[in-house]
């Protein structure tokens, strides 16, 4: 008879690293906005090609996610994580130290990138769903936590460092910090053996009984032929379009509207603020309620946000605009994840997600560019804005049309499978 686990359990470190490692991943790869106009008066380079740059970077930050899942899955995390540092520390040297726009370009838009897709959430969700069965929607929701600090604290704390020191050694300082965290933590936190039943002993408020969804007959070509599977990646593709559009261009188009850089760093960085809070609520109902229904009001939602951030005209208005966006900001890639691991298990999991994350930074570099090349050619914000907000919005019925269990013939012998 199996004993329950006492104390606290360990998974929830692996939650707690994994959201710190997050925080500082996606503030630097989506907290790019602080640090557009001062690498284009410093480099001397147009918005449209900054903004090619920041496209480029968001497309080999999920070129490297397939492969971050497969060597996950191949070797472990730890690995994964060690790997990545190693090419974000050199990444950043380059990057801080040339003035050459080219090699600018390789150090900071392609190799610093692919570094960081190594320390990304797919990098560590793998692990977290392994280590949680009864309780995978709201650990999965928790990492989402770190997302939205991300954008929380690293807009105005880039912006401070920036105008005390330059962009150059702010740069050098987030290379320090993820030096010192990567380590220990791929040293002693990230353990692959899961004990048996993982959470499943653990005593909870709520029993609910556990069942193994997908069945071990089902490939990733069996994954990738079925509607569904798209669905997600499509929803995913809306979210990384708005989200690498508000973290490049959002402070720039604020700036561009008269909000001085502080508030405009602040506004933003509010929706993250906000996004913590409202994670955690949304992390204690991700196992109650229908994952594909959440994922329909986030992105609805989310959509009305885009048009009230373009057309904020006073500093009470953008604070409003964020404050609201941030409820709704956080959970699409945790309950995204969440309904891959529903419908197609967990051993395909990594790979699963790390194509469907492709997606997400496909549609990160269009958004990047358009931000750029859009109010260059237009003069107005409102082009890229106004389309994303239309692109979320068809993302959630889109969302909401996926199915709560895959067909019989895509798992052949398990028609039973899955549950959204």
């Amino acid at each position: 008879m199996k004993s329950k686990q006492k104390g606290f359990y360990f998974g929830w470190y692996i939650v707690i690293t994994s959201m710190v490692i997050t925080m500082l991943t996606v503030g630097l790869r989506l907290g790019i906005g602080p640090f557009v106009l001062p690498m284009m008066e410093d480099l001397e380079i147009s918005r449209t090609f900054i903004s090619t740059i920041i496209a480029v970077s968001m497309i080999m930050y999920g070129v490297g996610m397939p492969l971050a899942g497969y060597l996950c899955e191949k070797y472990s995390t730890k690995f994964v994580l060690l790997l990545g540092l190693v090419i974000i520390e050199l990444s950043i040297v380059g990057t801080v130290l040339t003035d050459n726009v080219w090699f600018f370009f390789f150090a900071y838009g392609v190799a610093l990138s692919f570094g960081l897709s190594f320390t990304s959430p797919v990098a560590v969700t793998p692990i977290i769903g392994r280590w949680f069965v009864r309780q995978r929607g709201k650990a999965l929701f928790s990492l989402s936590t770190g997302s939205m600090a991300g954008i929380a604290i690293f807009n105005p704390l880039a912006t401070f460092l920036i105008e005390a020191t330059g962009w150059r050694s702010t740069m050098f300082i987030f290379g320090l910090i993820f030096l010192i965290l990567i380590i220990p933590a791929a040293l002693f936190i990230f353990k692959e053996d899961v004990p048996e039943g993982a959470d499943t002993l653990n005593d909870y408020s709520e029993k609910k009984p556990v069942t193994q969804t997908a069945s071990p007959s089902l490939t990733i070509r069996d994954a990738v032929r079925s509607k569904a599977y798209w669905q997600v990646v499509a929803g995913l593709f809306a979210c990384g379009f708005s989200m690498n559009l508000l973290g490049s261009h959002a402070v720039p188009m604020l700036v561009d509207h008269d909000f001085d850089p502080t508030t405009a760093s602040f506004g933003i960085g509010l929706i993250g603020l906000v996004a913590i809070f409202s994670t955690l609520v949304l992390a204690s109902i991700a196992d109650k309620f229908a994952k594909k229904k959440m994922l329909f009001w986030i992105y609805f939602i989310r959509g009305l946000g885009f048009l009230g951030l373009v057309f904020a005209q006073d500093t009470m208005q953008l604070y409003l605009v964020a404050a609201l966006g941030g409820l709704v900001w956080s959970g699409s890639i945790a309950l995204s994840s969440a309904i891959l691991g529903d419908l197609y298990g967990i051993k395909l999991l990594g790979v699963l997600y790390g194509w469907a994350y492709l997606g997400h930074q496909i549609g990160g570099a269009i958004s990047s560019f358009l931000g750029g090349w859009g109010y260059e050619v237009f003069g107005t914000h409102v082009f890229s804005f106004g389309l994303t907000a239309l692109i979320l919005i068809s993302a959630g019925v889109i969302s909401y049309l996926i199915p709560n269990q895959l067909k019989a013939q895509t798992v052949k012998l398990d028609p039973s499978v899955g549950a959204n």
